[in-house]
């Protein structure tokens, strides 16, 4: 273990307002985030919302437009790169090909000053903890892209620093390695201790290795919170649609909604919700539901007709085509769906969320309040 298992050394990270432009582009908009001392805390979002920008702010290789970025509780919004004592991991590996695997990892630590003989007994100890310790002696041109990873990792981890910082580190591997990678990679984040911010597209790897997550889309943190509460109670129709395969279903519909109320009329059809906790004018309205919690009636007044379907093994996901819109269904393999047949929908009260269609927030509801509501 790298870190004293007191908690001696803390690693805090707050950014406050955030602002980054580039000429008349603006990347990053009024961030605001605190990343807590050894979580493992991960940006979430598409090519261009501003993550990477984020996340180079943080390490001191964009200085911002506005705002602040605290470790530790020190301002270190103007200080350089190398004065923030964070390790950064990129997507392309930046190893020195005429270098071995050990002198590799011992770079940073000859950078520093330290002596031969303590930089070896570094060295090892991050190999054997990286599982590369047999490689040592290996050149890195040679090496696998999985086992190049793990050296440029060990590059950062060798340093023993506050942070580490990591931009798609996993985007050049194969789908397969980077689920084992993904797995790696949390294992080794909880037995050294770190505070870590990580970047990616890939929902499936947000979800995997994060403690927390902040969805970005377009410069703007959407939601931040634990992966599973992102995933139940989206704070907006964009993260409802970001995460998830298939995505949350939208059923579009004009009304108006009274705190206390527990049904909405969707043209005509009553739909149980969990009971709203905001009054809200007449006016475009989402109903929201993943396809998990969507089953198949013969007597719901919501009714489709059956599109497609796609075999997963033992489950099958049936595209529904209805007058409020396109419904995906996860159901079981065994039930007998068939193309042009005309189906009821029946959606699971507990996990509905009501959408404002206009701006895509979520309105408030016993859903995003049940922590609340059950203590």
């Amino acid at each position: 273990m790298f870190r004293p298992a007191g908690g001696a050394i803390v690693a805090e990270i707050r950014i406050e307002n955030l602002c980054k432009e580039f000429g008349g582009f603006v990347a990053v908009r009024g961030s605001t985030l605190t990343i807590e001392d050894r979580c493992f805390f991960v940006l979430l979002g598409p090519s261009g919302c501003g993550k990477t920008t984020t996340l180079r702010m943080i390490a001191g290789l964009e200085l911002p437009t506005s705002g602040r970025i605290l470790l530790d509780g020190e301002d270190v919004t103007r200080r350089r790169a190398a004065e923030r004592d964070i390790a950064f991991v990129f997507q392309l590996y930046a190893l020195y090909p005429h270098m071995s695997v050990r002198e590799n990892l011992g770079f940073p630590l000859r950078c520093q000053g330290m002596a031969r003989a303590a930089r070896r007994r570094r060295v090892e100890e991050t190999a054997a903890l990286l599982r590369i310790d047999h490689l040592l002696d290996r050149s890195v041109t040679g090496l696998s892209g999985g086992d190049r990873q793990r050296v440029a990792l060990g590059r950062a981890i060798v340093r023993r620093p506050k942070a580490f910082l990591m931009d798609e580190p996993l985007g050049a591997l194969d789908t397969e390695f980077r689920h084992l990678m993904c797995s790696e990679l949390r294992n080794l984040h909880d037995r050294i201790g770190a505070t870590s911010v990580y970047v990616t597209h890939d929902q499936l790897e947000a979800m995997s290795l994060a403690d927390r997550i902040a969805v970005m889309n377009h410069g703007v943190v959407e939601q931040v919170g634990p992966p599973q509460e992102v995933y139940d109670r989206p704070a907006t129709m964009y993260v409802a649609d970001f995460l998830g395969s298939p995505p949350m279903n939208f059923l579009a519909f004009d009304g108006s909604v009274h705190r206390g109320d527990r049904q909405v009329r969707v043209n005509g059809a009553v739909v149980e919700v969990p009971e709203i906790h905001e009054d809200r004018a007449a006016g475009p309205l989402a109903l929201g539901v993943r396809p998990e919690h969507v089953s198949l009636s013969d007597v719901s007044a919501v009714r489709g007709r059956v599109l497609g379907t796609d075999y997963l093994g033992t489950t099958q996901i049936v595209t529904v085509t209805t007058a409020h819109g396109s419904v995906k269904a996860r159901v079981p393999a065994a039930l007998p769906v068939a193309v042009d047949e005309v189906v009821g929908l029946e959606f699971r009260t507990p996990h509905l969320a009501l959408f404002d269609a206009a701006s895509g927030r979520a309105l408030p509801s016993a859903l995003y309040y049940r922590e609340t509501t059950d203590g």
